[in-house]
């Protein structure tokens, strides 16, 4: 029997089913009470009547003070993403609290609970961070269950450190439950005595460049130089973070915060209040009265995750010069949410988006910085005056974007940390998307300008990050001439995990090596800069171009007409795949097993649900 299928038929097929959730019983939107909505829309099911006793107990003996309360009382989470041993994190559980005892003044019972993370900048360069990625997944995971199991009337979610913003906001978008996101907020700027200027954490890679090529030195403006190179490292170390937040420059925490907030997921400001700021405090306050707010109005994650709302939180992006990994988020954000977002339409924003902020790592300041000049809304505030930002979005203040903004200050003409809209760094974005013969289903390019917009070099190939990580300690690289140095199978599935490699990228960077560049099917940091292009898709594990490029083919990177090229024929790559196999999995059980198994490509996101 034959059966014909034309090629929309068989990509139709290929695509994953309409994106259903489980339904559950709950009150009409327009149910009153006593004149008022009844906000315990969802708790009622199993808090009526005596329809579920045993729930009743449970919550009860869980700290329900009485029957009105069981009755009438509506039900939110507080989830932290809090755990011990990171500075991003730490200090989350105490900020939960203070949402806890503010949503009880409010009359409705909050639960706190937690869900799990992993430090990038601890697991960096080594094995740990093929786990970083996939905590997106779990931290999602974990709230929607949490969330729909315990029949919850809304969220109030607690991040703080890179996976951990889209996460929440996934998992909000499956449940679509009235949410609101307070970030963690930014870590105060560190200090080096011994090399005499402000650091952070990107300082400490960037060194071991330096310290591997013997040229970590104190400055020469007349001070002390006779530390060596080792006390000049654990000077670093030991004063790059001071404290609790989410490291300081416009990395992928800060980038996901400061886009979450131009979509209107959070309370004004919340993207650029420090960790342990006062003002972050009064954030967790007020964040009980906005759940009310969504709550009585019913605005739902849904309803602000739309296609003007990623817009912004491109354009944001774009104008202070965030990360990399915001592309592979905002498209695993939006097909979570069911709103059409492409490759193509971030290269769109990005081409007619002004880079403006001198924000580390390629510039000089900090989120922190920013925050005294007037934040993120500030800077929301120019753009949307500019018409480059869309203020009449919706917000969980109940207000739109531009109502929210318009008691902040505009940026004061004298600061130095925003350029002028007719003085941007680069006329256009950052982010690139490229494509070719080496990336067929897309590329993201990190290109500020700073290092030029297009290179050419011989490949010196890696097959995992540990090989060029092991060739930079020994000092080995030291190109004469143009290279573009390859690290492939470290994709989604091949890694597995897509681990980020700033490692690599900053140590390059502290050596002064700028005639090299940097290709992968992983993914860089937030804090990486320099000549580097990531999220090559397809991936070497599934027999994406990338697997066959071989040591001394010429390799052009063009941010102008935005390909990535290797100069080998189509019949002789065609030819080069006739010999590739697949390497063996290099995990076949545990959590990345089953990762690797589920996840899709960088090019829609990562996501491990659509199939």
């Amino acid at each position: 029997m034959e059966t014909n299928y034309t090629p929309s038929t068989s990509q139709k097929l290929s695509e994953p089913d309409e994106a259903r959730y489980l339904h559950f019983h709950h009150l009409s939107d327009d149910e009153t009470q006593d004149g008022k909505p009844r906000l315990n829309r969802y708790s009622s099911t199993i808090t009526r009547d005596h329809d579920f006793p045993g729930a009743k107990a449970m919550l009860y003996a869980a700290g329900v003070p009485d029957p009105d309360a069981m009755k009438d009382s509506p039900h939110v989470g507080v989830a932290t993403v809090w755990w011990e041993g990171n500075p991003c994190n730490m200090h989350l559980l105490d900020l939960g609290k203070i949402v806890k005892e503010s949503v009880q003044k409010q009359g409705m019972l909050a639960w706190q609970y937690n869900t799990i993370g992993v430090s990038d900048a601890i697991t960096m360069g080594g094995e740990g961070m093929r786990f970083s990625l996939q905590s997106r997944e779990i931290i999602a995971d974990s709230i929607e269950t949490v969330t729909c199991a315990q029949h919850h009337d809304a969220c109030i979610t607690i991040p703080g450190c890179d996976k951990n913003m889209p996460g929440v906001v996934m998992a909000v978008a499956r449940h679509n439950r009235p949410s609101i996101m307070i970030y963690g907020g930014t870590i105060a700027v560190g200090y080096s005595n011994v090399l005499r200027k402000p650091i952070n954490i990107s300082t400490c890679y960037e060194a071991f460049g330096a310290y591997a090529y013997n040229t970590l030195a104190q400055p020469d403006d007349g001070g002390d130089t006779t530390k060596t190179k080792d006390e000049i490292m654990e000077d670093l170390e030991r004063h790059a973070c001071p404290g609790a937040g989410a490291c300081g420059g416009m990395y992928t925490a800060n980038t996901m915060a400061s886009a979450i907030e131009s979509m209107g997921l959070t309370l004004p400001g919340s993207s650029s209040t420090p960790a342990t700021s006062p003002a972050k405090m009064r954030e967790c306050h007020k964040a009980a009265d906005a759940i009310r707010t969504c709550m009585e109005k019913n605005i739902k994650p849904r309803d602000l995750l739309t296609k003007r709302s990623f817009e912004n939180a491109m354009t944001m992006t774009m104008v202070l010069g965030g990360s990399t990994n915001g592309v592979v988020h905002f498209l695993a954000m939006a097909a979570t949410a069911g709103v059409p977002l492409t490759l193509d339409d971030i290269q769109r924003v990005s081409d007619k988006t002004p880079f403006l902020a001198d924000l580390a790592p390629s510039g000089k300041y900090y989120m922190a910085d920013l925050y005294e000049i007037g934040g993120v809304p500030s800077v929301q505030k120019l753009l949307v005056a500019a018409g480059l930002l869309d203020g009449g979005i919706p917000t969980v203040t109940g207000k739109t974007l531009a109502e929210n903004i318009a008691s902040f200050p505009s940026l004061s003409q004298d600061q130095v940390i925003v350029r002028p809209l007719s003085h941007p760094i680069k006329a256009t974005g950052h982010i690139q998307i490229l494509r070719g013969n080496l990336a067929p289903g897309g590329a993201v390019a990190k290109i500020t300008g700073k290092e030029g917009t297009q290179f050419t070099g011989r490949a010196l190939v890696f097959n995992k990050e540990s090989e060029l990580d092991a060739a930079i300690s020994r000092g080995a690289i030291l190109p004469k001439h143009n290279v573009v140095l390859i690290v492939r199978y470290e994709g989604p599935k091949g890694g597995p995990g897509m681990p980020e490699q700033l490692k690599a990228s900053a140590a390059l960077m502290g050596a002064k090596l700028t005639n090299a560049a940097l290709v992968t099917d992983g993914r860089y940091s937030g804090a990486s800069h320099g000549f580097i292009v990531g999220h090559v898709v397809p991936e070497a594990a599934v027999g994406g171009p990338i697997a066959v490029v071989r040591d001394g083919d010429i390799v052009t990177i063009d941010a102008v007409t935005n390909e990535l090229k290797m100069d080998v024929s189509d019949a002789e790559i065609a030819e080069r795949m006739k010999d590739w196999r697949p390497p063996p999995k290099t995990v076949t059980r545990g959590v990345l097993a089953k990762y690797a198994h589920l996840v899709g490509d960088a090019s829609h996101g990562a996501l491990t649900d659509a199939f």
